[in-house]
């Protein structure tokens, strides 16, 4: 008798801990359709531009209760890409991004709002050349569909503004500008 006692004990148990984290499904990062795109000013005249590819990482949804998503989304500094070979292998170098200390570049949400239909705030730790600093971007959802295996996909995008200095990039003051522009859109699948 005090067995079964015991296996109701550790069953009812199990059960609330299954409908305490129920509900948001996992979502991992497709790094074929996910991408990020940054810019800087150059000499206060134009801009360059660039690309962060192949981004690794999970979304944590649940239509129904915003407290549960989360976003974890890294970027491996390999995939640098201004169409510039020699751009390239300096700003991975030690006077930019030092990629070979700080190989990647790392979002962790820490909480999120909805904010409107298909609109999120997301603030989150992100970690650049080994400094993390609490942002805050609005994502957008950009939808859910059915990929080619019946795989179910989401999507989503943000826009938002970083300080180069705040992460201690200080290499070539009034040259380079301070402001980076960094757009980012992500895909994932439901596992």
């Amino acid at each position: 008798m005090k067995l079964s006692g015991l296996f109701a004990v550790v069953l009812s148990t199990l059960v609330l801990a299954t409908a305490a984290t129920a509900g948001a499904d996992t979502y991992t990062l497709d790094p074929v359709h996910s991408t990020g795109v940054f810019s800087i000013q150059h000499l206060h005249a134009g801009y360059v531009w660039g690309l962060i590819g192949e981004p690794t990482g999970t979304i944590e949804y649940d239509a129904a209760d915003p407290s549960k998503v989360s976003f974890t989304v890294s970027v491996s500094l390999d995939h640098l890409d201004t169409q510039n070979a020699r751009r390239d292998a300096d700003l991975k170098g030690p006077d930019w991004f030092n990629a070979k200390q700080f190989p990647t570049i790392d979002f962790k949400s820490t909480s999120v709002k909805k904010t409107g239909d298909a609109q999120y705030e997301v603030t989150g730790d992100l970690t650049l050349h080994g400094v993390t600093k609490s942002i805050v971007v609005t994502m957008d959802m950009t939808g859910t569909g059915q990929g080619m295996q019946g795989e179910t996909r989401i999507g989503f995008q943000t826009s938002f503004t970083v300080h180069r200095e705040d992460y201690d990039m200080n290499t070539m003051p009034g040259a380079a500008g301070d402001d980076v522009k960094i757009m980012v859109a992500l895909e994932a699948i439901k596992q």
